[in-house]
């Protein structure tokens, strides 16, 4: 796993954001996120992310992943990246330790935003898009997997991948229990980047789909060939 301080990042981060004054951020009105199924926060900003799967169980984890990615994508991959893999124009989210000081700094960016200079470089998301949406993306960017893990087992997931394409029309032989299992120790051996337990990767999700029918092996094919897609 890489020893990257986000620290650092930020610093750096800094230093290019001052020659990029012209990408402010300032003219984009964020989306709304759509938080049903997430247990409410309250009014009250907390300090630690509430759902992480040690704290909310890994049904609500996965959820809050999924609206994340959403409100993610939607409000923050202009600046920071799709997929969180950032370009040089603001510091990568990868990064940013999935504990308290992680979370203390995101969630006080999340709400104020960023000015430089007199250029909103990213707005204040915290009244317009809520405590549950702010949590839901920060989630989302915790469970990013590193990179170079997923590039190491890319050659064998397309392998499985194209096993699965041809079990969606003809699952004779197929040995669902044999397959998750093995999607699921590769998704074991990805790590996070934030230090996060569990990495949202490919391998993970298509595991999580494997139940023995045909659609679930096209889904599970659909989800690999677009996450190992989207890693290049």
């Amino acid at each position: 796993m890489h020893n990257t301080s986000f620290k650092g990042l930020l610093t750096a981060g800094a230093v290019f954001a001052a020659t990029t004054l012209a990408y402010a951020h300032g003219d984009v009105n964020p989306q709304p996120v759509d938080t049903a199924g997430l247990p409410e926060t309250g009014e009250e900003w907390l300090t630690e992310n509430p759902y992480r799967a040690s704290e909310v169980g890994e049904e609500v984890w996965r959820k809050a992943v999924e609206i994340g990615s959403s409100g993610y994508n939607q409000n923050c991959a202009r600046c920071h990246g799709l997929e969180v893999v950032s370009g040089g124009l603001a510091p990568d989210l990868r990064f940013l330790e999935a504990e308290e000081y992680g979370d203390e700094w995101y969630v006080e960016r999340f709400r104020t935003g960023y000015t430089q200079n007199g250029i909103t470089k990213m707005p204040a998301f915290g009244e317009l898009l809520g405590q549950d949406a702010a949590w839901a993306i920060r989630t989302y960017i915790e469970t990013r997997p590193d990179g170079d893990a997923m590039e190491e087992v890319s050659d064998e997931l397309k392998e499985m991948r194209d096993q699965l394409a041809g079990y969606a029309t003809d699952a004779n032989g197929a040995d669902a229990d044999a397959i998750r299992a093995r999607l699921t120790e590769i998704a074991g051996s990805i790590e996070t980047l934030s230090g996060a337990p569990v990495a949202d990767s490919v391998a993970y999700r298509a595991a999580n789909l494997i139940d023995g029918t045909s659609d679930a092996y096209k889904s599970a094919a659909e989800t690999l060939t677009i996450g190992l897609s989207a890693a290049h």
